[in-house]
């Protein structure tokens, strides 16, 4: 083994230690290169990505329009009666499920029953009325043929006598008499023709005319009508297959009366319906450009999580919301700051096999695909 000598001579260990160091400088120098390079590719790749994503994002947004500010709607309404009167049945509970038809309550039926009656029986009088009428005017027809007979009999009997009288035949006396009984006559004939007349006019002009057809008989039939209505609206039934509420604040014995049902609801029973339900979203009037009647929507839920639902748009507000507010903003003042507004769009909910039950007011997310597309010309204005 040859030794180490500290006089500066070059020795075996001192070739093989600067052969390492310069292939460490060489190794240095390929990394520092190598550096710059993948430094120089990230700065460029990079931008590039960054761009091409953008591009992306760009392209393929604009297509969806997305809201939270959606919610379930059901038919509601509270059930009431336009008759006045006692509830003597309350036939459901709440929570039911009832049909179109069934019975929700009764009223007590004993007044409207009399009532039918009374006008049942006074629609048989009338027909009989003009029953008799239409004899009575035939017996004064009648009678005007004999008093035309009676008329003619007095008549010549005062032309003879008038002529008797002029030859001195008979006294003055006699002749006033035939006189007088001939004027009788005719003044009986005109009162009969009168009255032959107003019995007539009764029958409406017609002699033969049917009861049906007689203006008092439509009246007293009116009458009848009436009050079978109002024995039918006595018994009160769903309008719309739904769910029973607020039956609680119905009880048997209490007074309905039909003038206060508009502004009351403790004479009603609240039913909400389970078929005719909708989505009521509020879009911005920024995200309408491109929202059309049927296009496809996606629905989810709060409730059930994980479930969407499949509608589509039905109809578009002809107005905004704030078109129907009680109090409308005013914008005439200096310091008007403008808001978007939401616009009511109506969504159909096309149902499917295994879709949840929705209940109205249930909070819901709906996007709508409006079909649209972005072209890399957009761009550039074209």
């Amino acid at each position: 083994m040859s030794a180490i000598h500290t006089d500066g001579a070059t020795t075996p260990y001192t070739g093989i230690l600067s052969g390492e160091m310069n292939r460490l400088r060489e190794i240095i120098a390929r990394l520092r290169a190598d550096k710059a390079y993948l430094r120089r590719v990230l700065m460029i790749g990079g931008v590039a990505l960054v761009a091409a994503v953008t591009l992306i994002v760009y392209l393929t947004s604009g297509r969806y329009v997305s809201t939270d500010d959606s919610y379930v709607k059901a038919q509601k309404l509270m059930v009431s009666t336009d008759v006045s009167g006692l509830v003597k049945d309350v036939d459901v509970h709440q929570g039911q499920h009832v049909k179109k038809g069934d019975i929700l309550f009764r009223l007590d039926p004993v007044p409207f029953q009399i009532a039918v009656n009374d006008a049942k029986a006074k629609l048989e009088q009338t027909r009989l009325d003009v029953a008799a009428m239409k004899e009575s005017y035939q017996q004064e027809l009648s009678e005007i043929n004999v008093q035309k007979d009676q008329v003619d009999l007095a008549r010549r009997n005062y032309l003879r006598y008038a002529s008797l009288l002029k030859q001195n035949a008979i006294a003055q006396s006699t002749y006033d008499q035939a006189r007088l009984t001939y004027s009788a006559a005719q003044n009986q004939l005109s009162a009969l023709q009168s009255s032959a007349k107003t019995q007539l006019a009764k029958l409406n002009g017609d002699p033969d005319i049917a009861p049906e057809d007689t203006p008092a008989f439509m009246q007293a039939k009116g009458v009848l009508d009436e009050a079978e209505r109002q024995l039918d609206h006595a018994t009160v039934r769903a309008p719309f297959d739904g769910v029973v509420a607020e039956v609680d604040s119905l009880q048997p014995g209490m007074l309905i009366i039909s003038a206060m049902s508009a502004f009351t609801t403790t004479s009603a029973v609240g039913l909400v319906g389970t078929r005719d339900v909708w989505i009521e979203a509020h879009l911005k009037e920024t995200d309408l450009t491109y929202v059309r009647k049927d296009q496809p929507v996606s629905i989810t839920v709060d409730t059930y999580p994980g479930h969407t639902w499949h509608g589509h748009v039905d109809a578009i507000s002809p107005v905004t919301g704030s078109a129907f507010s009680a109090l409308p903003a005013e914008n005439a003042s200096g310091n008007w700051v403008k808001v978007v507004q939401r616009v009511p769009v109506r969504i159909a909910i096309d149902y499917r096999k295994g879709d949840p039950i929705l209940r109205g007011g249930m909070s819901t997310v709906v996007d709508i695909d409006t079909g649209h597309r972005r072209w890399w010309r957009m761009l550039f204005g074209n």
